[in-house]
């Protein structure tokens, strides 16, 4: 697919001005927002706007340009479904790819001009007694009656809080920030964490620093990449005959599928997958001390497995070093573990993942009793369908608590987002202003969630991963197969809802067509 050419800039509020009024406002610009925006617009709602803090939409594939970034989920599957692509040029799409269908999404809908870049969402406050939201920004302020959260689960960046981090004298920055003008090459580069951005990073940057010390808490389930070129014939063929990228979206949803089972319900059928990453392992790393430590000791799927074909090779390589003695503190010239080794390192790259449990914009949205999300959840994450959180009405967060299914996370949104139009068609008929998911609703999903999860392989697989809240509680996956979960988010059933209406006549301001 080829970069848009028409940059998405837009007018910027100005400051001071009075609130401006919408009926729906959604809070960032990546998959969940500019999905959700789509939908609106094919629904009939054109009273809407998209808010960023970014200077471009892309969420999560605007930010994370590191080497090697490239999506763990076929393309094919890895994208909406009203808007197949059928120009992908990989199986598993790069970074660059996904950018620029989601910018040639946004222009070929026609929803550009409902996008406002550049505003940072301060503060999101719900006023019981006009039924709307306040919206704070800093480009000026803004009324609405719904209001979406798009912010996605791998928006805030997680740096670990190192004893004389501030005092190194070297580069350090992020994954999902990465420096660009820096330059590698020749350099003794420290990678902290091998998680999958890792994995992605480290085969990119062996070749050409001096030397790499990898420092790794937890080893990773690697499998074979079945990656593989799209162009020529799957390119035509999905261009003329576009059922039949359809039915390989369909078929590859289904493989995703095939897999619940055995992270949900009995882990013990991943044993063969388990016994894929030991042979991959072997066969690519001769060393026995290195296979040793690469080698994990929780069951295959606990923690998130990923895909690659290099990684291992890299690690093997002479200038490598990998290093599971836990990091005591930096100094002005490297990193000190444990035993008490200095590694001396000119740049940190923090492959460190993300805030999950304490993401910033939690402290921003404040619900009926005046709570933000992070007091009301109090660092245990909470919703009805992962998509509704008592006492916060109008509010729809996407990609919320336990509603992940094991696929593509695009199957999610547009999960979530079905249901979020069936509420607002919902409340238009019944001249509803505002619904709230009542407080034993939510429960009653959060038990069933619990209980389901109780033999999943996040649960009984013998590690610590993102996946489970302080607490211990999985608040991540829904327990069960997505097409379970679109069968409960495709209409609401507003009895579950404290529904005020604003009188009997009253019409709800939320318009749809038909």
């Amino acid at each position: 697919m080829v970069r848009s050419a028409i940059p998405v800039e837009l007018p910027v509020d100005s400051v001071g001005r009075a609130p401006e009024r919408v009926e729906v406002l959604i809070v960032g610009a990546g998959f969940g927002g500019l999905g959700t925006a789509i939908r609106l617009k094919q629904d009939g709602i054109e009273d809407f706007v998209v808010l960023d803090r970014a200077d471009d939409i892309g969420g999560t594939w605007r930010v994370n340009t590191y080497p090697g970034a490239q999506c763990d989920i076929p393309s094919i599957l890895y994208s909406f479904s009203f808007a197949p692509n059928p120009n992908w040029t990989r199986l598993y799409p790069l970074q660059r790819e996904i950018h620029d269908y989601l910018r040639a999404c946004a222009e070929r809908f026609g929803i550009v001009s409902h996008l406002r870049m550049g505003h940072d969402v301060q503060d999101a406050t719900w006023d019981d007694d006009s039924q709307v939201w306040h919206v704070t920004t800093s480009h000026g302020n803004w009324e609405a009656r719904v209001l979406v959260g798009a912010m996605g689960p791998f928006s805030e960046p997680a740096v670990p809080n190192l004893p004389g981090l501030a005092d190194f004298q070297g580069a350090v920055f992020h994954s999902a920030a990465w420096d660009h003008e820096h330059d590698l090459a020749g350099e003794k580069v420290a990678v902290i964490g091998t998680g999958a951005s890792s994995v992605q990073i480290i085969p990119r940057i062996q070749p050409i620093v001096g030397s790499l010390t990898v420092f790794q808490r937890t080893p990773t389930w690697i499998l074979p990449h079945p990656d593989q070129p799209m162009t020529g014939w799957p390119q035509r063929l999905f261009a003329r005959v576009p059922i039949a990228q359809r039915l390989a979206r369909t078929s590859l949803d289904l493989v995703q599928e095939a897999m619940v089972p055995g992270f949900v319900y009995r882990p013990a059928l991943l044993t063969g997958l388990a016994a894929l990453g030991r042979a991959h392992l072997r066969r690519q790393v001769r060393n026995p001390e290195l296979r040793t430590k690469l080698t994990p000791t929780y069951a295959f799927g606990c923690k998130r497995p990923t895909f690659s074909n290099s990684f291992y090779p890299a690690l093997a390589r002479p200038n490598v070093e990998v290093v599971t003695d836990g990091i005591r503190e930096v100094r002005s010239n490297g990193i000190v573990t444990d035993d008490g080794v200095l590694h001396e390192v000119d740049t940190i790259v923090m492959g460190t993942g993300f805030r999950l449990t304490d993401n910033p914009a939690f402290d921003v949205v404040r619900g009926r009793d005046g709570r933000t999300l992070a007091e009301a959840w109090n660092g245990n994450a909470r919703a009805y369908l992962g998509t509704t959180i008592s006492g916060f009405p109008n509010f729809f967060m996407l990609l919320g608590p336990n509603s992940v299914v094991y696929t593509s996370q695009v199957v999610t949104i547009e999960a979530q987002v079905a249901y979020i139009l069936s509420c607002l068609r919902e409340m238009n008929s019944q001249g509803a202003t505002s619904i709230d998911v009542r407080p034993g609703v939510q429960q009653a999903f959060v038990d069933e969630v619990d209980k389901r999860l109780q033999t999943s392989v996040w649960n009984t697989g013998g590690c610590n991963s993102y996946y489970l809240s302080g607490e211990g509680r999985n608040f991540t996956f829904y327990p069960g197969f997505n097409r379970r979960f679109r069968a409960r988010t495709r209409r609401v059933d507003l009895n579950q809802y404290i529904v005020s209406r604003a009188g009997a006549s009253a019409k709800s301001t939320v318009r749809t067509a038909g």
